[in-house]
């Protein structure tokens, strides 16, 4: 025994298994595979990251006059002030009028086109619609069309003066300002769902449609009817499809510029400062006061920040309902 233990005690340790050297093979398509993916990685640095860099960067600075004399003059150079721009933000009551428009605006649109897009989605995955493609084309294309020139295309619809549809309305004793004080938010949220319905729609169509048809089989020889494979089968397989678009759908309307853009040239009253987007161009061109990239860059990194915030919480609420 004790011959057997002196053995053991001399014997020398195991070595780790040496990891096996790839291959040349391997290593060429490894090559292969970083040589394909670096055309959009410098793309994706160039047009994403860098961006949200500068913007970081240049929040810490605002543009000051330096030199000239009792009459002014000199140039302006730009100077760090720290947080100062944050603050001018976070205390500024025309950013917090502004995102409480977006925040009126998200609220009534959102769910308006979610519910709209999940309708069209199920009336085209069901037995009723024949020709699915014509149906589906039709209601994507309205996303085909550019922002501006949707909106463009709507602030025509909406002049009184030109608009065929407000002068049907009169024809029958319906008078209507889209312009408004109280509707103009409106109007802009119908040029946003107009837009962006058949793109949520997609979502959801592409949701109905990976639900396993041995589901519906099932449900039919239960005997149940069309409605109620609507609502006990479909409806809790595309709940992450409506989570999806909720999130992309608040990130979007967060950002609001075009349509209040585009409808103040019809519009006097849609001020340069009616949303945080608005606020930030006009800030970085110069017509509002503080003014350049310093001021604006704050105001884009607080209304990210903002919806960043509005998404989380919208996900940890949808996740604590279906807990």
């Amino acid at each position: 025994m004790t011959a057997s233990i002196t053995q053991a005690k001399g014997a020398a340790p195991k070595r780790a298994a040496a990891k096996p050297k790839r291959s040349k093979a391997f290593k060429r398509e490894n090559r292969t595979g970083w040589a394909f993916m670096a055309p959009f990685a410098i793309l994706f640095a160039f047009v994403f990251l860098l961006p949200i860099i500068w913007a970081v960067y240049s929040s810490f600075f605002r543009q000051v006059s330096q030199g000239g004399g009792l009459y002014g003059g000199g140039e302006l150079v730009n100077e760090f002030v720290g947080f100062q721009n944050f603050q001018y933000v976070i205390t500024s009551g025309k950013f917090w009028t502004g995102v409480g428009h977006v925040l009126l605006y998200t609220v009534v649109q959102v769910p308006i086109m979610i519910i709209a897009a999940l309708a069209l989605a199920m009336v085209i995955d069901s037995f009723v619609v024949k020709h699915v493609t014509g149906f589906r084309l039709g209601y994507f294309l309205p996303y085909a069309i550019p922002g501006v020139v949707a909106s463009i295309i709507w602030v025509y619809l909406y002049n009184g003066q030109i608009s065929p549809i407000v002068k049907g309305l009169e024809s029958i004793g319906i008078h209507v300002d889209f312009f408004a004080n109280n509707v103009v938010l409106g109007s802009m949220a119908n040029i946003t769902t107009w837009t962006f319905t058949g793109y949520n729609m997609l979502i959801f169509l592409a949701a109905l449609q990976a639900i396993p048809h041995d589901l519906y089989e099932a449900a039919r020889i239960d005997g149940a009817n069309g409605f109620q494979v609507a609502m006990k089968i479909k409806l809790p397989n595309v709940r992450g499809a409506a989570l999806l678009a909720m999130l992309l759908s608040i990130v979007g309307t967060i950002q609001l510029f075009n349509e209040p853009q585009i409808m103040s040239t019809a519009d006097p009253g849609i001020s340069k400062a009616y949303t945080p987007m608005m606020m930030a161009m006009n800030t970085s061109q110069g017509t509002l006061t503080p003014s350049g990239d310093g001021p604006a860059s704050a105001i884009a990194i607080v209304m990210a920040l903002i919806a960043g915030l509005l998404a989380v919480v919208y996900t940890l609420a949808e996740r604590k309902v279906n807990e």
